[in-house]
């Protein structure tokens, strides 16, 4: 019985991109997002501040959740009947 080697992927590797990019940039939103809030908290602007709390956490949901645009896009398509 003889064992043929499997091939080797010729594509670029997108997860390990994927995976560099979210921890190249994960600290950089925090502490955007950390500063941007601590401004609005101090000019005591409450409406702001939750605005962008909200836009914040909705960003980070979209990047950093494995697979979220993809599990967003088939819910819809289903809601729309379309397969």
């Amino acid at each position: 019985m003889e064992m043929t080697p499997t091939p080797t992927p010729t594509g670029i590797d997108t997860g390990g991109l994927a995976n560099f990019l979210r921890a190249f940039f994960a600290p950089l939103f925090l502490v955007v997002v950390s500063v941007v809030a601590l401004f609005f908290l101090f000019t005591r602007e409450i409406t702001r501040f939750v605005q962008f709390l909200i836009l914040a956490v909705a960003i980070g949901v979209i990047f950093y959740v494995p697979n979220i645009i993809e599990v967003t896009a088939r819910a819809i398509a289903g809601a729309l009947g379309i397969k």
